[in-house]
């Protein structure tokens, strides 16, 4: 059994552990508005891209003039992966949740006979991913320097990307992030945006209206300009989309946390008080016999 002094020194330690995890959640709650918003913001500007480009592949019917990026290669061999996590942890089952999601799709293409190619964006999902399938991870984007995400940040990212379609190193790409929903609900999703004729139809389903457009110049003109400007602007709705989701699970977990502390606070102080007392009653009693005795 614990010595009263350990018990003294154990509560202390989670008094000050239960004070760290309160400040972390108010930091949480405090970031978490800022990045909704944004991520909020976002949507809308994402879906309309990809009713605009689902519009203008109408128009020129799969032509020739379609670029490879929406059009793709004509094959499936060779799969990119771009699994975007946060630079952190202490979120709860938030990064665990998107690595498994691309770890099963992994699995599928490979027992297929597909090669598969990763690149991981946050360092949570590096870790995750690496223990199983380091060599499938091509790189490993570092975010952990930015403090306020910008379109700049997708950007660079889509354009590695799109340099190595070019230069054919994949026929699909797929997008893993967390979609955010609530403080306590994100959705592990995976978009594909290479190909992007599927996900655009589908973005743009519905919202033609039956009008007839015409496009100056070109639409394959128009195309090879808003195709990697659609794969960038998808690429940072997801990074807006995990942000948001990252501060909802992390608020979530360090409440649980302050919450399980108070309650591990309580058991130690009614040990501690019970023990106390056994020791009090255990001195009377060996004054009380000692001074009968006499």
């Amino acid at each position: 059994m614990a010595s009263l002094k350990d018990l003294r020194n154990r509560i202390a330690s989670v008094k000050a552990t239960q004070k760290i995890t309160k400040a972390m959640q108010m930091v949480a709650a405090a970031k978490l508005r800022r990045a909704q918003e944004a991520a909020e913001a976002a949507r809308p500007y994402s879906e309309r891209m990809g009713a605009v480009l689902a519009n203008i592949t109408q128009a020129i019917g799969g032509g020739g003039d379609a670029p490879a990026l929406m059009t793709g290669t004509g094959r499936d061999d060779v799969h990119l992966l771009i699994v975007c996590t946060a630079e952190r942890g202490l979120c709860g089952g938030f990064n665990s949740q998107i690595a498994r999601l691309a770890r099963d799709h992994i699995r599928r293409l490979l027992a297929d006979g597909k090669q598969v190619k990763v690149i991981c964006v946050g360092k949570k999902g590096f870790d995750i991913l690496r223990r199983d399938y380091a060599s499938l991870i091509l790189e490993r984007v570092d975010l952990r320097e930015v403090k306020t995400l910008g379109f700049v940040n997708a950007d660079a990212i889509a354009r590695k990307v799109i340099h190595l379609f070019n230069e054919g190193g994949f026929d699909i790409c797929t997008l893993f992030y967390s979609q955010f929903k609530s403080v306590i609900s994100q959705i592990p999703t995976a978009q594909q945006i290479i190909p992007a004729a599927q996900a655009s139809a589908t973005a743009g389903a519905g919202n033609g209206g039956g009008a007839v457009y015409e496009y100056e110049p070109e639409p394959g003109e128009i195309l090879s300009d808003l195709i990697p400007r659609n794969i960038a602007v998808q690429i940072f709705r997801a990074l807006l989309e995990n942000a948001a989701g990252e501060m909802g699970a992390k608020m979530s977990a360090m409440d649980n946390a302050t919450r399980n502390a108070g309650d591990m606070i309580n058991r130690l102080s009614i040990t501690y008080n019970r023990q106390r007392q056994a020791q009090i009653t255990k001195e009377l009693i060996e004054i009380i016999s000692g001074a009968e005795a006499l």
